[in-house]
């Protein structure tokens, strides 16, 4: 096929792309030429916290750990949605008689792999709050 036979094909993501382009560079443009009318003080300019005047730093230093869980826990979410598909076509697949050991043994390594993973972290106190 010729490029120029395709690139009516890619017209309509052309198009999708200018808009987002244009309607970007519009928002910000017109956000600058309202925020240049609109008068600024020290009062408009301060953060606003539930009415109350903010004392102290915006942000406070999170744990490690936190982040620690939170990784162990989208690991462990993907694995869920991994598994989903394979249980949706595990009974068709399991009538070819080619494929039958393949999906299982696919399977138990996935999960066997994660298990492992499992254990270190919990042999490392990964889930403890407290340490």
């Amino acid at each position: 096929m010729d490029q120029t036979q395709q690139l009516p094909e890619y017209l309509a993501v052309l198009m999708l792309f200018a808009l987002a382009v244009a309607a970007t560079g519009g928002m910000i443009g017109f956000s600058m030429l309202l925020g240049k009318r609109g008068g600024r003080n020290r009062a408009k300019d301060t953060a606003y916290e539930c009415g109350m005047i903010p004392v102290g730093e915006g942000s406070t230093r999170m744990s490690v750990k936190f982040y620690l869980v939170a990784m162990l826990f989208i690991l462990f979410d993907i694995e869920v949605v991994f598994m989903y598909p394979w249980a949706v076509v595990y009974k068709t697949m399991l009538a070819d008689a080619a494929t039958r050991n393949l999906i299982l043994g696919s399977m138990v390594s996935f999960l066997g792999i994660l298990f492992v993973g499992y254990i270190y972290a919990v042999k490392k106190r990964a889930f403890d709050w407290k340490a």
